[in-house]
């Protein structure tokens, strides 16, 4: 395998200075890159087909090989990412996405467990049913992501071809073209579909300061688009208009579903460009290359921008997200054939290239860690959370107040810690955990509601998010009337 290969900024782009650091070559065909939790200089570059390497300290090493289980690469078949568990550095678990063999090119979301440097093929196995794909090889989706909750998300396509011909992301019942959410991977078992409407969201992360969720959904003919959830609810529920719409406009709509769209439509894309150039330096494209939210060190103007690119153009673009059509501009760097972007535990980002390279995308201030280059990020990892909550009653008469008690574990050395309650994106307070790490709230109930709550992650613990609660108004009884 080649060694590692350290160029510094092989071309510096615009007044916004950023440039790419090669960290790495002689990759086959590779597809994605992340780092280990607890320390952001431990990469592991994804290779479509079926092979992870780690690079560290200088050095590549083959780390797992799961080739005979792969389907590549017929269309857009592989192994496609993968996600290390957030207690990684002490269980040593990590999560695959990949198209097997039975027929062929069904979709698998798979476990590993590592020993030391490598993972042995005997650890792989299923964690959720396979999700059949049959008759087409692309539109496979192929991202993995744990949420902010420390939940795992992944991202499926709507099963391929033209027009969602097998109607498929209007259908509730169909894991393709949807979000899916697995609470507690482990034994066998189906994921819940957490969004729908979606057509190839080939890559989506969850922003690092904020936790809110962005998902680049490829289209078809006309549109690329950039989707959009804020935390706490991430857009549970959310149906994002394909095949409906594509993008901003309307989309071939052969799906029954279309004819009678959800109360209040579709949720729009917060961005969406051309497939034809419009000039004058705005976006166009073929496929979108869904990135991240830019929190890393060293980033300069570039900070608290959504990056993104395409893979029919490769430059590397980005946005503010508070205003992302008036806010859009090219970057003044460009990777050829770029297959993904990536983000380590410290928040530097990535690009990789199909062709080969993979490249740290650099900024034009000093880019090290804030514990220094090597050193982890977490000293230990975080335990996991559970949020509970419970209504005093589930109907309460109209413009009265109800009670909601929280609680939360483990509750060992929590007791202070705050607590937000949630209606749906709105705020509704912050209460602080008792002896017994419980809280309650007394929101008013002028109308049905579903309620949430929330806790951030501490030195300790990784944030969490309760079930949804939904409370109904009633009005006093008249018996006589």
């Amino acid at each position: 395998m080649a060694a590692f290969v350290a160029v510094g900024a092989i071309w510096a782009g615009s007044a916004h200075a950023l440039s790419l650091q090669q960290i790495g070559a002689g990759f086959e065909e590779p597809i994605y890159v992340t780092s280990d939790p607890g320390n952001p200089d431990r990469l592991f570059v994804v290779e479509r087909k079926g092979t992870i390497t780690l690079v560290q300290n200088g050095e590549l090493k083959q780390f797992a090989d799961i080739r005979s289980a792969v389907s590549c690469c017929e269309g857009e078949r592989g192994l496609l990412s993968i996600a290390l568990s957030p207690d990684f550095d002490s269980s040593g678990r990590f999560f695959l996405y990949y198209t097997g063999k039975m027929e062929p090119g069904e979709i698998h979301v798979a476990e590993m467990v590592a020993s030391g440097n490598s993972a042995a093929t005997s650890t792989l196995h299923d964690v959720i049913p396979p999700i059949p794909h049959p008759g087409h090889a692309n539109h496979d989706g192929g991202q993995l992501q744990f949420g902010p909750e420390g939940v795992l998300f992944f991202g499926t396509g709507d099963g391929g071809g033209e027009d969602d011909e097998e109607h498929n992301a209007q259908n509730p019942s169909s894991e393709l073209g949807k979000m899916l959410r697995l609470p507690a991977p482990g034994p066998l078992k189906s994921p819940e579909v957490w969004s729908l409407g979606l057509r190839n969201p080939f890559r989506f992360s969850f922003d690092q300061l904020t936790g809110d969720l962005w998902i680049g959904d490829v289209g078809q003919s006309a549109r690329e688009e950039v989707d959009f959830a804020a935390a706490p609810t991430l857009g549970q529920g959310f149906n994002y208009g394909w095949n409906c719409r594509e993008g901003s406009i309307a989309g071939p709509a052969t799906d029954p579903q279309c004819a009678t769209p959800p109360v209040g439509g579709y949720v729009k894309p917060v961005f969406d460009y051309p497939h034809e150039d419009p000039g004058g330096g705005k976006a166009s494209g073929c496929a979108i290359i869904g990135g991240y939210v830019a929190r890393g060190p060293g980033m300069g103007s570039t900070a608290g921008r959504y990056l993104y690119g395409d893979l029919c153009v490769g430059d590397i673009r980005s946005f503010s997200p508070a205003s992302p059509a008036l806010t859009d501009r090219a970057e003044g760097v460009s990777v050829d054939n770029l297959n993904s972007f990536g983000e380590d535990s410290c928040g530097r980002l990535y690009a990789v290239s199909g062709n080969g390279p993979v490249y740290r995308i650099v900024g034009p201030e000093a880019g090290a860690c804030p514990t220094g280059s090597g050193t982890p990020v977490a000293q230990k990892p975080l335990a996991a959370s559970f949020v509970g909550i419970r209504a005093a009653s589930r109907k309460v008469r109209r413009h009265r107040r109800g009670l909601i008690s929280v609680w939360v574990s483990p509750c060992n050395g929590r007791r202070g810690d705050p607590v937000t309650l949630w209606r749906g994106r709105r705020n509704l307070g912050t209460r602080f955990l008792d002896r017994a790490c419980s809280a309650r709230f007394r929101p008013r109930i002028d109308r049905r509601s579903s309620f949430r709550a929330t806790v951030k992650a501490d030195a300790d613990y990784l944030p969490a998010i309760s079930r949804k609660l939904t409370i109904k108004p009633v009005r006093r009884h008249h018996p006589h009337r």
